[in-house]
């Protein structure tokens, strides 16, 4: 006979042993998509939570849809999802349709997801997924609709993209890759694709010639904006001739067809006579130049050895029309700047008024002392100080504060007139009132008082900030590199508006004889001068973790420098922390913060500056903005936007 005690343990262990029952009855397909439901780490909404082990097969769960069974269709849009997308979905045999739109997956699309062959219907558009396309796309031999827009998608389009077209030739089709960071050439094979299918590449970094065949045939010009390096029809930019794999790059060769009735055909080559008259001639103007030159040499150039004590101070410069072995050496006995060089034709003020204006000082630094000067009618200026070294070359001095002082935008700070004379450097700047955007975001020591920016704020002064960086890129004289983009240069004037300033300041100093940055700023993408090549930096200061991570290495020095400052400013607009956090005893740039945040699945209120709280509302705005920051801090440059394109999403969220 049984004890009580025995029985009492099989009716525990047969209750407790429900829960295991249950789940042995869900069918494998469940399995899979509860292993997709771990890695999501945020469902405000609740969409998942009819998930669970208790049903017999997932036919019921929200988004599901089955077919004897089997799951043919994952459809979740809009639900605020936070996670990564499992690999297990491509397990899914009989999976046709995935749509995961506008949620707020991260990471790279799974290489796996590709084995469930008969998808049909692929979208992903506004998540913040990136990466490669992989090419294993090409097994999809029944995909008609591919929605991968308004990601943060890199690298070329796959060739085999085209592939799983192959059989739908008589069907209309969807590829929609817009506003992604897809870089290099369209496939050539692409335009292969039947005219049916509508193609979506705007608002991308491709690059050479649009293929003039197939679906992309007969479209018109907005099909391709975005994409500034194309070329070719419909576009206006032709291709360039070097481009080989443009099918207009071939110069047109003359045909050797005796019966081109052409008015060359009767001409013939020069006779040898002739030939020998033009050698004679050449060699006679050569010699006539080298005697001119060398009278110019021993009768002229002996006047450049005279002072022109007679003139006023500071106007005596050399008049001599002749070379010189060592024109620094001149410049350095001969030349004085003591004038006051406008370089704003509407400029209102001398150098009397400058030197007899009060003046404060606003700040210093390694570069120079920066002070605030208010002129006797109440103008305000701003004047940086530089180093008092450097007197052998102020043509060099010249010819690049002249570059920076035709700069003009109302998102850049305008160099109004600079001074030179061997003790005394200055650059006189428009006074921007509202001091600069670290104060903006921290406050300033000492001062309890500090109202945090709202987002609409911030988002203003982002978008004025990438507006001027992208005129710095692209529309400029030429295209130059800021190269020490942080808050501090970024200045706000009366309306809130972001001015970036220090453009070329590093060099200027330099050349002034100034201390010069860990990381120098440069002039052209380019062209770099050879006595400025970028320093390593030795310390890990705060202001070396603005900088991208190549611009620590002897290398020629890029925009995507930029692009990685701004997505670090981004970053720290966002949190409201400075450039290094500290994380318990140890310190970690902003960057890799954010990073491991991501890893460790913190919620999104332990990454936002808690100043933004009352902007709630702004959510979809401010995770918009980090996705374009996490973009921008990519390791591989490669794999960054251009400032452009960062300029014009952040212009679109302004205008939502």
């Amino acid at each position: 006979m049984l004890s009580p005690a025995f029985l009492l343990s099989i009716f525990l262990i047969l209750c407790n042993s429900h829960f295991i029952v249950h789940v042995a009855s869900l069918n494998d397909e469940g399995y899979t998509l509860l292993t997709f439901k771990q890695l999501i780490t945020q469902d405000p909404e609740g969409s998942l939570n009819n998930w669970n082990y208790s049903d017999e097969t997932p036919c019921s769960w929200n988004g599901i849809a089955c077919k004897e069974l089997k799951v043919i269709s994952v459809s979740i849009p809009k639900k605020k999802l936070l996670g990564f997308i499992s690999p297990v979905l491509g397990s899914l045999s009989e999976l046709r349709h995935v749509n995961l739109r506008s949620n707020k997956f991260m990471g790279a699309l799974p290489i796996e997801l590709f084995r469930a062959e008969k998808l049909q219907s692929l979208v992903l558009y506004g998540n913040s997924l990136s990466g490669s396309l992989p090419d294993e796309i090409s097994r999809l031999s029944y995909l008609q609709t591919l929605d991968l827009s308004s990601n943060f998608f890199n690298g070329s389009i796959p060739i085999s993209l085209i592939q799983y077209f192959g059989n739908l030739s008589n069907l209309q089709g969807t590829v929609d890759l817009s506003h992604n960071f897809f870089n290099g050439s369209i496939p050539s094979s692409l335009g292969n694709l039947p005219e049916k299918v509508y193609i979506d590449l705007t608002y991308n970094n491709l690059t050479g010639p649009i293929p003039q065949n197939g679906a992309l045939v007969n479209r018109g010009p907005t099909a391709f904006i975005g994409n500034t390096g194309l070329c070719g029809p419909p576009l206006k930019n032709l291709c360039s001739p070097n481009d080989a794999s443009s099918p207009s790059s071939f110069p047109y060769l003359p045909t050797n067809n005796p019966s081109d009735s052409s008015p060359e055909k009767g001409r013939k080559g020069l006779s040898k006579s002739g030939v020998i008259a033009i050698i004679v001639s050449d060699v006679i103007g050569i010699c006539l130049i080298g005697l001119i030159l060398s009278y110019c040499y021993s009768r002229i150039c002996f006047c450049g050895r005279k002072k022109h004590g007679n003139e006023k101070k500071g106007k005596g410069r050399n008049e001599c029309l002749c070379f010189r072995k060592d024109e620094s050496e001149t410049l350095s006995e001969h030349v004085e700047q003591y004038d006051l060089v406008a370089l704003d034709s509407q400029l209102g003020f001398d150098l009397d008024e400058l030197l007899k204006a009060s003046a404060f000082v606003l700040g210093k630094s390694g570069i120079g002392i920066v002070y605030k000067v208010v002129l006797e009618d109440g103008v305000t200026l701003a004047v940086r100080r530089l180093g008092e070294g450097g007197s052998q070359r102020f043509k060099e001095f010249q010819t690049e504060v002249e570059a920076i002082g035709k700069i003009k935008h109302p998102n850049i700070v305008t160099l109004k007139a600079y001074y030179w004379s061997v003790d005394e450097k200055l650059l006189i700047y428009d006074y921007i009132p509202n001091g600069n955007l670290g104060t903006a975001i921290h406050g300033k020591s000492g001062v309890p008082s500090f109202v945090p920016l709202a987002w609409s704020a911030r988002l203003k002064i982002m978008r004025g900030a990438a507006k001027g960086v992208v005129y710095l890129h692209e529309f400029s004289p030429k295209k130059y590199v800021h190269g020490d983009l942080k808050p501090s240069n970024i200045l706000l004037d009366s309306n809130m508006e972001a001015q970036i300033s220090d453009f070329g300041l590093s060099r200027l100093a330099n050349i002034a004889g100034g201390s010069t940055p860990a990381v120098q700023s440069t002039r052209v993408v380019s062209e770099v001068a050879s006595n400025t090549t970028p320093t390593a930096a030795t310390s890990n200061t705060p202001a070396t973790q603005y900088q991208a991570p190549e611009a620590f290495k002897v290398v020629k020095p890029s925009q995507k420098w930029d692009v990685y400052s701004f997505g670090v400013v981004l970053l720290e607009m966002i949190t409201g922390k400075p450039p290094v956090v500290a994380v318990g005893a140890e310190e970690m740039d902003l960057v890799h913060w954010i990073q491991m945040c991501i890893e460790e699945k913190k919620p999104v209120s332990d990454v936002l500056d808690p100043g933004l709280g009352q902007d709630v509302d702004k959510e979809e705005a401010i995770i918009a903005v980090l996705k374009i920051a996490m973009g921008c801090t990519q390791s591989n440059p490669e794999r960054r936007p251009s400032m452009r394109h960062v300029a014009e999403v952040l212009d679109r969220l302004g205008q939502d």
